[in-house]
C-alpha cells in the first residue's frame, strides 16, 4: 500500500475529528506464546489502516490544526544490537522520512510529553476500552492536566470513541484495497482447488490443510486470515472445527473454511467437497439446496438493499428445500417465523470482510437494517448441518455438514464475487476432482 493512501485516510480522519480536538491509537503489543517465545507479530488493524506502521510499542497521535505537524508517531528509538538480533526498525528517523509523520519522539517519554499534547483540548478520540493500558494513561494524562488549572490550562472534557469515525471510513474499500484482497481471494481460491486435487481418502484432514498453506505460502502470503477449518464426515456440523485432525474416510464429504492473508486484507472462502470425488444422492441434495440458497442471496446483493435481505433469501429457500427433502414439517411461514430452520442453518448468511476477517463496520443504522453501498465487500455463505445424532431426520442425512462461502464486493451495478475462481457446482467439483 502506497503511503500516499494512509495520508489520504488522516486526512479523512482529522476532518471527522476536528480543530481543538485529538485522537489517539496504539499500536498491537509484541504476544508471549510460552516462556520467551512469542507469537508472529500482527499489527492492530485500525492503527494499521491509519499509519502503515508495522512494530509495536507505538502509539499514533493525530491533532487537527497543529502548527508544528498534525501527526506524531511515538515509537521505538533505533537500537543497533536489538537490530542485529531482530532485524531492522525504524526508529524515530524511518518514522518520519519512510511513515511520513510530521514529528517523532520516543515511546518511553510518552508521559513526558502527552500531557502537553492534550491540554486545551475539547475531546479525545481513542479506542475506548480496547486497551487497558491506554485508557489507564490517558486517565492519568487528564488527572495531571486538571491539577495544573490554576496556570490556566483546561483538561479534556469528553472521551469519543475513536471507532464510531475509524471503522465506517474501514467499510469502504479503495480501488488500493481492493488490489490487496483480489490477490488474497486468487491465492486462497487456487489453495482450495489445490486442496481438492489432493483430497482422496486415507489422508488426515491437516495433510490437507498443509497443501492449503503451502499453496499460500508459495505464493508469498505467508499469514493465514484464520485459522483454517478442514473438517471431514461429521466433524463439519461443527462451525469452529479446527483440531483438523482426523482420518478422511469414503463416502465423506470434506468442509474446508481457508484464506489467506495479504499485506492485512482477508479473503475467507467455504468449499465443501467428496473426499473420493463423487457426492452420493443424500450429499447432492443437500448441496444442491445450499448452492441455490447462495444463489438466492446474492440476487439480494446490490446498492439500496438492506443488508437483511440476503439473509431472508437464504432462509426462504433453505427452509422450504428442507421441507421438500422431509427435514422439516410444517406450513413454511410459521416454520420461519419460529426459526425452526435454526436446527440445521445456525449462524447468519455472512459479514464484512476486509483487514479483519469479520470485519469492522455497522450492520444497523438507527436500529434498522442499514443499505449496501458500492465498496462494501461482505461474505455470503449460507450452511446446513445435520447432527449425527440427529434423531428427527431420516438417518441418511446425518452428519452432513455444508458450507459455500464466498467473497463479494458490492459494486454501483450490484456485485463481483471476488473469489469466483474456485469451482463450487457439483458438476465442476467432480470433474475437477478427477483430474489427476
Amino acid at each position: 500500500m502506497k503511503q500516499s493512501e494512509f495520508k489520504k485516510r488522516r486526512k479523512r480522519l482529522m476532518q471527522s475529528v476536528g480543530l481543538g480536538n485529538i485522537a489517539l491509537i496504539g499500536s498491537a503489543s509484541i504476544r508471549t506464546r510460552n516462556r520467551d517465545v512469542d507469537y508472529p507479530f500482527r499489527q492492530d488493524s485500525d492503527f494499521y489502516y491509519l499509519t502503515g506502521f508495522n512494530e509495536p510499542d507505538a502509539l499514533a497521535v493525530f491533532i487537527p490544526g497543529r502548527e508544528q505537524g498534525e501527526y506524531i508517531l511515538f515509537c521505538r528509538e533505533f537500537d543497533e544490537k536489538k537490530a542485529l538480533w531482530e532485524g531492522a526498525h525504524s526508529g524515530l528517523e524511518g518514522a518520519t522520512t519512510h511513515y511520513e509523520a510530521d514529528d517523532s519522539f520516543p515511546i518511553d517519554d510518552l508521559d513526558d510529553i502527552l500531557p502537553g499534547l492534550l491540554e486545551n483540548k475539547t475531546k479525545v478520540f481513542y479506542p475506548m476500552g480496547r486497551d487497558s493500558e491506554l485508557d489507564h494513561s490517558l486517565l492519568e494524562w487528564i488527572n495531571h492536566i486538571r491539577s495544573q488549572s490554576r496556570t490556566g490550562v483546561v483538561a479534556p472534557g469528553e472521551l469519543v470513541s475513536l471507532e464510531l469515525i475509524l471503522h465506517e471510513m474501514r467499510l469502504f474499500k479503495s480501488a488500493g484495497e481492493l488490489k490487496l484482497m483480489r490477490r488474497a481471494a486468487e491465492v486462497s481460491a487456487n489453495g482450495h482447488i489445490k486442496a481438492m486435487q489432493a483430497c482422496k481418502p486415507g489422508l488426515y484432514e491437516y495433510q490437507i490443510e498443509a497443501e492449503i498453506i503451502y499453496h499460500f505460502i508459495q505464493n508469498g502470503l505467508r499469514a493465514v486470515a484464520y485459522p483454517s477449518i478442514v473438517a471431514g464426515g461429521k466433524n463439519a456440523c461443527t462451525l469452529h472445527y479446527t483440531e483438523n485432525a482426523s482420518k478422511l474416510k469414503s463416502g465423506d464429504l470434506l468442509l474446508i473454511d481457508a484464506g489467506a492473508e495479504c499485506d492485512h486484507y482477508a479473503a475467507d472462502i467455504t468449499r465443501t467437497f467428496p473426499v473420493s470425488g463423487r457426492f452420493s444422492e443424500p450429499q447432492k441434495q443437500l448441496y444442491q439446496l445450499v448452492l441455490d440458497s447462495q444463489a438466492a442471496a446474492l440476487e439480494q446483493i446490490k446498492p439500496g438493499l438492506p443488508w437483511n435481505l440476503a439473509h431472508e433469501a437464504s432462509v426462504e429457500v433453505l427452509t422450504k428445500g428442507l421441507v421438500s427433502l422431509g427435514l422439516l414439517k410444517g406450513k413454511l411461514k410459521k416454520l420461519i417465523k419460529d426459526e425452526k430452520y435454526k436446527q440445521f442453518y445456525m449462524h447468519r448468511i455472512g459479514h464484512w470482510l476486509g483487514m479483519d476477517v469479520h470485519d469492522v463496520g455497522d450492520y444497523k443504522i438507527n436500529q434498522e437494517w442499514r443499505l449496501l453501498e458500492a465498496g462494501m465487500v461482505l461474505t455470503v455463505e449460507p450452511g446446513l448441518y445435520i447432527p449425527a445424532d440427529c434423531k428427527t431426520v431420516d438417518e441418511k442425512w446425518c452428519g452432513i455438514g455444508i458450507r459455500i462461502e464466498d467473497d463479494i464486493l458490492v459494486t454501483a451495478q450490484g456485485y463481483e464475487v471476488l473469489t469466483r475462481g474456485v469451482p463450487k457446482s457439483i458438476t465442476e467439483i467432480e470433474a475437477l476432482m478427477q483430474v489427476i
